[in-house]
């Protein structure tokens, strides 16, 4: 039951609203006196379902003694709306759990690291009544490890790295140290290292990096998305290499006088077989015609 004292509190600023200019005085606060006050509905409860969601929640109990909760969210680009987002996660999170929150912003580029590390003071200038401050993890600020040696010491740092530096040029380094420290590392513990990496570049030109040491360097790797990433790195190997075989038979057998017809040039240059390709560069040096590259013995 709410007592009197409680309601006469409050609602003596609803009959008096002019009451709070007095107030903000005593405290050494300076507002302007109002021009109008309009009394709003109380009752915050959303109308209807508004579903919020962080994008990963975690509880922390440290050898201290001490609990937190840690809130971490992957911010793509600058959302003026997030800011009024996250102080309601941290707000609802500290009503909820009665443990202090904690949010930690994770980008990939420097502006976007910049923008989500500003303080945001909810309130009034003369008085915030909150101030968020979200601890910000990027490329500005996240090591660039190109140490194998260094990565094998903390697998999960050196892929966080990857990921925060994924647009950078210096994600090359980072990307040949973590493939080369994961060669001797079990496959459970490797695997998702493969996995997180590849989604964390997403699409970027790194992406297309990461797929080829998987192809050459963790062939050994049996899981699903190694799988994947070995076949499209073979893929694109192909599509880099394989045109530079055909331009290569081609000046090979240009460079002996041999003629070569249109069909022959057409399946040269249209072969996406590696094994094949190979064995007509060592013919096209001998072949006495064009077509006779295409002999098997």
């Amino acid at each position: 039951m709410v007592s009197s004292p409680h309601e006469a509190m409050h609602r003596i600023f609803q009959e008096y609203p002019e009451l709070f200019t007095g107030v903000s005085r005593i405290l050494g606060l300076d507002f302007a006196p109002p021009a109008s006050v309009t009394v709003l509905p109380t009752d915050l409860t959303e109308a209807r379902p508004v579903e919020r969601r962080v994008d990963t929640l975690l509880r922390f109990d440290t050898e201290d003694g001490d609990s937190f909760l840690l809130a971490v969210e992957a911010q793509g680009k600058k959302d003026p709306a997030k800011p009024a987002s996250w102080a309601y996660y941290l707000s609802y999170l500290y009503a909820k759990y009665q443990l202090p929150p904690l949010l930690l912003v994770v980008c990939q580029d420097r502006a976007t690291a910049e923008w989500a590390s500003r303080p945001v003071t909810i309130g009034p200038g003369q008085w915030p009544a909150l101030t968020l401050r979200p601890l910000v993890a990027g490329p500005h600020n996240m090591p660039v490890i190109t140490d194998p040696a260094q990565a094998r010491k903390d697998l999960a740092m050196a892929t966080l790295s990857a990921i925060t530096h994924a647009a950078d040029p210096s994600v090359d380094g980072i990307l040949k140290a973590l493939s080369t420290a994961l060669r001797d590392t079990p496959e459970t513990i490797a695997h998702p290292i493969v996995e997180l990496t590849a989604q964390g570049l997403g699409t970027r030109p790194a992406a297309q990096q990461w797929r080829k040491l998987v192809a050459v360097d963790l062939s050994f790797f049996t899981s699903p998305m190694s799988e994947e990433l070995r076949d499209e790195g073979r893929a694109e190997v192909r599509a880099e290499v394989l045109p530079m075989v055909a331009e290569a038979i081609l000046m090979f057998l240009e460079q002996r006088g041999i003629d070569i017809p249109d069909d022959a040039r057409e399946r040269i240059t249209s072969c996406d077989d590696p094994e094949t390709m190979h064995h007509w560069l060592t013919r096209s040096a001998t072949a006495p015609s064009a077509e006779a590259i295409f002999d098997q013995a």
